[in-house]
């Protein structure tokens, strides 16, 4: 269409060319000159009219093309992601260094290039961690992870995909957010809340609890609110469901007049930064004043690193935070060589080991390789649990709280049905002390 266009225009050109020299044979000297200087102002107008109906052309070309894809189905959001990382990844690489999914299905170009409206490519999406080192270390600033989340939601929406393998998740998120273990209490011009998640309750409820005295001390009127911020359903594209139940809690929020959330979940943390609607959201480290809350781990020796949970890649404030807590114990550690922004999944993430379980246990062999036999310590109760399984982990609020026991391997966690159990039993307390 673009070669007939030109064609007609050229050929219109000729005509007029010939009209205007016959004009000039016809008519007076003064006559032809004038008619001379249009045929050249028109000469240097024709290649821009040229132009600029090409570009018109060839936008409404890609305009009948994206609608033709989104036609097929594909979201606009979908078709706009995958088309600027297919034609801006420059396939070095550098992305699939450490990735068990991109190692085995290829680079963010070629699968962005793949027929993403089938069926079958849209399931292997469910195999990404989703936690973005493609991101922090590509040259071009590309993001493959908003690219799979955008296509696990396709996925959903066409009801391409079987969500029962995550099931079990799914029903702990249903839980999390059910008036069984559900509670809030807001006090009289309450501006802040302590929002802990799901896990940290159920694993540890006297931490929990000893946390929220501890913000107490300092935060006039602070709230609690136990509750879900449903990642799981965001994290597998679930979009409509999560819209649905982080609204009501970001609504209940905004209807009391709370401005400000401190959470000690880095998947809270990331759900309420992105969706929190200007809320202000803070960790719960950046809060701790250690010589109310703890004392020092007294010659403790132990070898440790620290693993930062990749929600918190970026979030570099955190990071120093839980550095001067160990600092502040009187702790010492060394780095990994995978740490702060270039931090490594340490399985769990996007619930791909549901479905994937070996991509699961290469992302932690990373970080048991790394470590070198020394105890991990971290700050999210996702990751000590599932890192805990095959290398010594600590939780940062259990060297927070009982150092000496936790380094001692005395200190455990709670697991499975304990801790329904436990999120139970610390709401009751809540509501017996704070009614």
């Amino acid at each position: 269409m673009l070669a007939t266009s030109r064609t007609i225009q050229r050929t219109l050109l000729a005509i007029l060319t010939v009209g205007l020299i016959t004009v000039c044979f016809a008519s007076g000297l003064l006559a032809g000159l004038a008619v001379l200087a249009m045929l050249a102002m028109l000469s240097l107008a024709v290649p821009r009219l040229l132009h600029w109906n090409t570009q018109r052309i060839g936008l409404q070309a890609l305009q009948r093309k994206g609608a033709e894809e989104a036609g097929a189905g594909l979201s606009t959001e979908l078709v706009r992601q995958a088309e600027t990382i297919r034609t801006a990844c420059t396939q070095c690489g550098a992305c699939a260094a450490h990735c068990a999914f991109l190692q085995e299905h290829g680079l963010p170009g070629v699968i962005a290039g793949n027929g993403l409206d089938q069926p079958a490519n849209q399931r292997t999406a469910f195999e990404c961690s989703l936690c973005e080192l493609c991101s922090a270390v590509c040259p071009e600033g590309l993001a493959p992870a908003d690219m799979l989340l955008a296509l696990r939601r396709q996925a959903v929406t066409e009801g391409s995909v079987d969500l029962t393998p995550f099931k079990p998740l799914l029903t702990y998120e249903r839980l999390g957010g059910s008036k069984l273990f559900a509670y809030s209490d807001l006090p009289r011009s309450c501006r802040t809340v302590f929002f802990p998640g799901c896990t940290l309750p159920g694993t540890r409820p006297g931490a929990t609890w000893r946390l929220f005295e501890h913000l107490q001390q300092g935060i006039p009127n602070l709230g609690i609110v136990l509750d879900c911020c449903s990642k799981p359903s965001h994290d597998l594209g679930r979009q409509e469901r999560f819209e649905a139940a982080f609204g009501r809690v970001l609504g209940s929020l905004r209807e009391r007049g709370v401005h400000r959330v401190v959470t000690a979940c880095p998947n809270c943390f990331r759900m309420f930064k992105d969706y929190g609607d200007n809320l202000d959201v803070a960790m719960i480290y950046d809060l701790v004043r250690l010589p109310e809350l703890s004392g020092k781990a007294e010659g403790s020796g132990t070898a440790m690193t620290v693993h930062d949970p990749c929600p918190l890649r970026s979030e570099r404030q955190v990071q120093d935070s839980v550095r001067s807590i160990l600092e502040g114990l009187g702790l010492s550690f060394e780095e990994m060589k995978h740490r702060r922004r270039l931090t490594v999944c340490c399985g769990e993430g996007g619930a791909a080991g549901f479905v994937r379980p070996e991509h699961a246990r290469a992302w932690s062999s990373i970080r048991s390789s790394e470590s070198g036999g020394r105890t991990v310590v971290t700050y999210c109760a996702g990751c000590a649990a599932f890192l805990g399984r095959r290398l010594p982990t600590l939780h940062l609020i259990d060297l927070l709280f009982d150092p000496d026991r936790a380094l001692t391997g005395s200190l455990q966690a709670s697991q499975g049905l304990r801790t329904y159990l436990n999120r139970l039993r610390l709401k009751r307390r809540f509501k017996k002390s704070l009614a």
